[in-house]
């Protein structure tokens, strides 16, 4: 229930929550939801309250699966989704203690992702919403990623709550993206990759360094960052570094040009091909582990600077524009969970004289696919009693931007009723 949220978070989202809604969830009550996930290889199931409690959290890993095949297998990504669903939902509501009919409503990870994995929660979901009668939720997995931050905020962790508007960068294997976010469904798009993801290059690198994704706990992306900086960013490039002490007998380290440097947009195809090129002239299996740490890390280092630049970039360029100023930069998505993009991001804004700025990630846990932010977004909809029917389909691209554009005349009249609400 809103009225029992910290301030900070009832404040800022409180008055999405129309009228008409606050008379149907006044019991005193918690509300509870089930939240499904299977836009790509993790099978997640959650429950969450409106307290923001997460009484379940469970994702089920295919990185056995997926490993032999250097990345994601879509049709064993959909098998895999099939067998491990119904056993993550049974673990979530036993971990919960909770049965079906104690839910409040149904939601499920809608779009975008890979269309016959989202096809496997969307049939769970709209399944159980048949059978129990509870409402159905298709939400939209990057506006969960970028409101994750909500649920995690103080008192829960010690992460402060994010104030509208705020910069949010949504790094995964799928996107690249920097927003401006003005509203819990209002995203503007200010930089895309025009080719492939931050995540998904990553992940390439790591296969084609030959690192083995165990030593990331079955990621790929971990697996380059724990190979890459076993001592963190400490034991950098910089003078008495581990990687000076390493590289006495090293060609020298390749240096990465940044692309579209005045722009904002993210590219990352350069950046891997250049690493291609290099691996053709130096095979991986034939090259020593210094000189593949050393790799490793430039690529890793790069691939950072690009972020960092484009954030500093916007943040100058809405300045120059008169926009209103930001109150934070929200980092989520797989890639957030990286420290060392965490800690180079901090520096960088400091740098640039935004040591004000706070910046905000998610545990990392969080960062990465899970269907409790996928819960706590339903929670909002059906807050504001934006309700899908059972037809509701995934959709396997759909832009942030238009995350509630179905309910576009359901918010207007909502508004309205609103407003004459106060004028009485």
């Amino acid at each position: 229930m809103l009225r029992t949220r910290p301030r900070a978070v009832q404040q800022s989202l409180a008055s999405y929550v129309t009228p008409a809604a606050r008379r149907v969830f006044s019991s005193a009550r918690p509300l509870v939801v089930l939240g499904l996930e299977s836009s790509a290889d993790d099978t997640c199931a959650a429950i969450v309250t409106s307290e923001r409690k997460i009484l379940a959290n469970v994702v089920l890993k295919q990185h056995a699966i997926h490993e032999s095949f250097g990345g994601i297998h879509p049709l064993h990504a959909q098998e895999a989704h099939q067998v491990n669903m119904p056993v993550a939902i049974h673990k979530a509501l036993t971990k919960a203690g909770i049965g079906l009919s104690e839910l409040d409503g149904i939601a499920f990870t809608r779009g975008p992702g890979m269309y016959g994995c989202l096809s496997v929660c969307a049939g769970a979901a709209k399944a159980l919403a048949a059978a129990t009668g509870k409402p159905l939720l298709g939400v939209h997995h990057m506006q969960a990623h970028a409101l994750t931050p909500f649920l995690t905020a103080s008192p829960v962790t010690d992460s402060p709550t994010p104030e509208f508007p705020f910069l949010t960068l949504l790094l995964s294997g799928g996107h690249t993206l920097l927003l401006l976010a003005r509203s819990i469904s209002s995203f503007s798009i200010l930089a895309t990759t025009h080719d492939e993801s931050i995540g998904a290059s990553i992940d390439k690198v790591a296969r084609d360094l030959e690192i083995p994704w165990a030593l990331g706990a079955g990621s790929p992306g971990a697996a380059l960052e724990r190979f890459a900086f076993p001592n963190g960013l400490a034991g950098g490039s910089g003078p008495g570094s581990d990687l000076e002490e390493e590289s006495a007998d090293l060609p020298p380290a390749p240096t990465f040009t940044q692309p579209f440097a005045r722009r904002l947009a993210f590219s990352y195809a350069g950046l891997r091909s250049a690493l291609t090129r290099l691996l053709e002239a130096e095979p991986s299996a034939k090259m020593a582990e210094a000189r593949k740490r050393q790799i490793a890390r430039a690529f890793s280092l790069a691939a950072f600077k690009q972020i960092e630049d484009k954030v500093v970039f916007a943040l100058e360029k809405m300045r120059e524009e008169g926009h209103e100023p930001v109150r934070g930069l929200v980092v989520s998505g797989g890639v957030a969970s990286n420290l060392i993009l965490r800690e180079r991001l901090r520096l960088r804004l400091d740098k640039a004289g935004r040591v004000d700025l706070p910046l905000i990630f998610p545990p990392p846990a969080l960062c990465t696919d899970n269907a409790a932010m996928i819960a706590y977004v339903g929670l909002l909809r059906l807050q504001r009693g934006l309700i899908d029917p059972l037809t509701v389909m995934q959709r396997s691209k759909w832009p942030i931007d238009e995350c509630e554009a179905d309910f576009a005349n359901e918010t207007e009249a909502a508004e309205k009723e609103q407003r004459l609400a106060s004028a009485s």
